[in-house]
């Protein structure tokens, strides 16, 4: 599976566009699925999750990776090409599915991260005591808004990513060590209308001066 792969055409960007077809993606991304797997964990027809399967094959977007034989009949697998996504240039013109593209992806990344959350094992979240030393930290959970330029944030997405390159390399060197866990990050950035956190100051201190 590539790290990476571009959208050349429309009818891939339309594709990603479409609400189920981005759940079976992130599916898709995660592991190898059968279309009965699918069709039992989202509760449908056959017929209609390899209908999907189908227009996402067409478009490069999903491949057959292995086949087996059960009672007679051929399963075959279905696993994301890539993944992640982006856009060619010459797709940029397309704004409202591009972005309708996008947010459908994100949605669905949001979900499986809340289950992942919820299924997590007990150690996951257990601390002994208060630290207030981030480098003592054992997960990660945290929320920011940030004013900056789009050109600052681009830049700090470019470090962000190579910081992942970086405890991928780490990962790497000590893979098979007795204390190696496997550890799930998810992280979003995106331009926002207003600041909920600076909604709150206000009702805060709108509350102090009516006290």
């Amino acid at each position: 599976m590539k790290q990476l792969m571009i959208l050349e055409t429309y009818e891939q960007l339309k594709s990603l566009s479409d609400p189920f077809r981005s759940q079976l993606m992130m599916r898709l991304i995660e592991q190898p699925y059968t279309g009965q797997q699918l069709a039992a964990q989202f509760n449908l027809s056959r017929a209609k999750i390899h209908y999907h399967l189908r227009e996402l094959a067409k478009n490069g977007l999903v491949e057959i990776v292995r086949t087996e034989e059960k009672n007679g009949i051929v399963q075959k697998f279905y696993q994301s090409t890539a993944r992640g996504f982006t856009p060619s240039e010459e797709l940029l013109p397309y704004k409202e599915e591009l972005s309708e593209s996008i947010r459908q992806m994100y949605t669905r990344m949001l979900e499986r991260t809340k289950m992942r959350v919820i299924t997590a094992p007990e150690d996951a979240f257990k601390q002994e005591t208060a630290i207030s030393n981030p480098a003592e930290w054992s997960h990660l959970g945290s929320t920011w808004e940030i004013s900056a330029t789009k050109e600052n944030f681009k830049q700090w997405i470019k470090k962000f990513f190579d910081l992942m390159e970086e405890l991928r390399a780490l990962s790497a060197e000590t893979e098979g060590h007795p204390e190696q866990k496997l550890f799930s990050i998810t992280a979003f950035g995106f331009e926002i209308d207003e600041s909920l956190f600076q909604k709150r100051e206000m009702k805060n201190q709108s509350k102090k001066e009516s006290e």
